[in-house]
């Protein structure tokens, strides 16, 4: 969001999924959709089919590795150094798109100055691909019609995310490869609903629709709306609430929906945060690592239970009905109600209806939606009119930050935050498997999947595992600085020389007791993709 926001205007994708089909360039980078994304993988699979060339920068060799025209193999850390060594390239050799630059974006001289040290044989020794995948990457993409960069977690989740996520635009507009259909950025959100949780206002320094809480005219609507003053303070990053607990000034947590205590970084020194806070409510549908820390546990409700919207990442608002009554005797909406009231502040909605009306009274991107038109169709933001058909492709025209142009930004490489030594030789990366998700509290009640697969396994390479001599299924002990799991090897190419791959999904061989403390500054997001870490084989 931060990224995308800086560059565009706007942190979200810039095109529809049923557009992908029509791809003649696929650059796929940081993201495995096969197994991490899979009803988008169909889009993709589909552009495939119809001949589109693919680009895949990733560490692992996924399944979209394997069919890529070109595998960009980096070393973990150095996406920034990769996508400056494509821009070099492309302007080098004339390939970028002049016309597009100057009439809607700003600062590109500055980048075509700073970009000249990233030549590819320094991007080599930075990132491990040769100068020969640069060039032709550089190539198919800056010489398609229809390109699209498609990124996920493998972008975000560094120290550099913030950053990463510019550099990626810096790519697109260097080539005029956005502002149409089948031409743009899709960033691939985590989960379902975190573009329209993002679009309504958790991060600390905006309301709803991205704005900004420092801007008196912002507060002044949202405070004669809701008739309560709002503090123009910045609040906290969820990881910096946790940092707080730890020293005793930060109180007190209400968690909906989330296991922290899995699935955050460095989970010795998260569990130690949320023992440390005062009161800690946390409501789930089912009991998880976080919910053994609460003092109050409510019951949640599943998407099941609920009547409300999702909003998908490809800004796709879409009604959610229930088919069945809450099995508690409230949805999550009514129970947050019950809460507010209780502590001084009425909330008497009727019906999710009556939210998303006040929604649209304040939040211009989704000014034209309501229950009435989602009934018959769904809806893609930005929607600003109730006669508005909403929006398939972003910045045909314009971008939306001020006076329209997008902004090139000067990036340089920084790398991870922690890199391999002789004391912890190897780089982990950390993901998600096709069969299970997130922290695996519902997943792993599934018994069919549990027969497929029903432990933790860590993944690494042939070369790797021959000089340590381990084999398939042997006990290890992997440990990083922070901490050591036991966990089964598996034996496999997917990964390259020197990187290990785990999920998040085992509690019982928790990746995330290994992942260090670094994090984007600007996002606040951990470095999930990239810490060093030793093997010992379990005799």
């Amino acid at each position: 969001m931060a990224g995308l926001a800086t560059s565009l205007g706007a942190g979200a994708a810039t095109n529809s999924l049923a557009q992908m089909p029509e791809i003649d360039t696929l650059f796929l980078f940081g993201s495995n959709p096969t197994e991490a994304h899979p009803i988008v993988a169909i889009y993709l699979k589909k552009a495939l089919r119809n001949g589109a060339r693919i680009i895949v920068g990733d560490p692992r060799q996924t399944w979209m590795a394997k069919r890529a025209d070109v595998w960009l193999n980096l070393r973990p850390g150095s996406n920034i150094a990769l996508i400056n060594g494509l821009v070099h390239v492309i302007l080098k050799n004339g390939w970028e798109n002049k016309a597009f630059i100057k009439k809607r974006t700003e600062d590109f001289q500055e980048l075509k100055k700073h970009v000249k040290k990233y030549d590819p044989k320094t991007v080599e020794k930075l990132t491990g691909v040769s100068k020969d995948k640069l060039t032709e990457a550089a190539r198919l993409y800056s010489h398609a019609d229809k390109a699209m960069i498609v990124y996920g977690l493998g972008v975000t989740e560094h120290r550099t995310g913030t950053e990463n996520a510019m550099a990626i635009a810096n790519l697109a507009l260097a080539c005029g490869h956005i502002g149409r259909p089948s031409t743009g950025i899709m960033a691939l959100r985590g989960q379902n609903n975190v573009q329209g949780a993002s679009d309504l206002g958790p991060a600390p320094n905006i309301l709803p629709g991205y704005q900004p809480v420092v801007n008196p005219d912002v507060r002044e609507k949202f405070e004669k709306a809701w008739g309560v003053p709002i503090s123009p303070k910045v609040g906290l990053k969820s990881v910096e609430m946790l940092d707080q607990a730890c020293g005793r000034t930060f109180k007190g947590l209400y968690i909906l929906g989330e296991d922290p205590a899995q699935t955050d970084p460095n989970s010795h020194e998260v569990r130690r945060a949320l023992q440390s806070l005062d009161f800690l409510v946390v409501q789930d549908i089912f009991h998880t690592e976080t919910t053994k820390y609460a003092h109050v546990i409510l019951p949640g409700s599943s998407f099941a239970e609920k009547d409300g919207t999702f909003t998908n990442g490809e800004r796709r608002v879409q009604r959610v009905r229930k088919a069945i009554r809450p099995l508690a005797g409230k949805a999550d909406w009514q129970v947050i109600c019950e809460l507010a009231t209780r502590m001084g502040y009425p909330m008497s909605y009727a019906h999710p209806s009556e939210v998303m009306d006040e929604i649209a009274s304040l939040t211009p991107q989704y000014g034209g939606i309501s229950y009435e038109r989602l009934e018959k169709v769904s809806l893609q933001w930005p929607c600003p009119t109730k006669d508005h058909p909403g929006t398939k492709t972003l910045y045909t025209d314009l971008f939306s930050r001020p006076g329209g142009l997008a902004k090139f930004m000067v990036l340089d490489h920084k790398g991870s935050g922690e890199v391999p030594d002789r004391e912890y030789p190897f780089a982990l990366i950390t993901g998600r498997i096709r069969e299970h998700y997130n922290n695996g509290s519902m997943s792993r009640r599934v018994p069919g999947i549990m027969e497929l697969v029903p432990e933790e396994h860590v993944e690494m390479n042939p070369e790797d595992a021959m000089k340590l001599k381990i084999k398939d299924n042997d006990w290890l002990k992997v440990a990083s600085r922070r901490g050591v799991i036991k966990v089964k090897a598996r034996i496999t190419k997917r990964s390259q020389k020197g990187n290990l791959f785990l999920t998040f999904h085992f509690p019982e061989a928790l990746s995330n007791f290994l992942t260090s403390e670094h994090r984007d500054p600007i996002a606040g997001t951990p470095e999930y993709k990239s810490c060093a870490v030793r093997i010992d084989k379990v005799q």
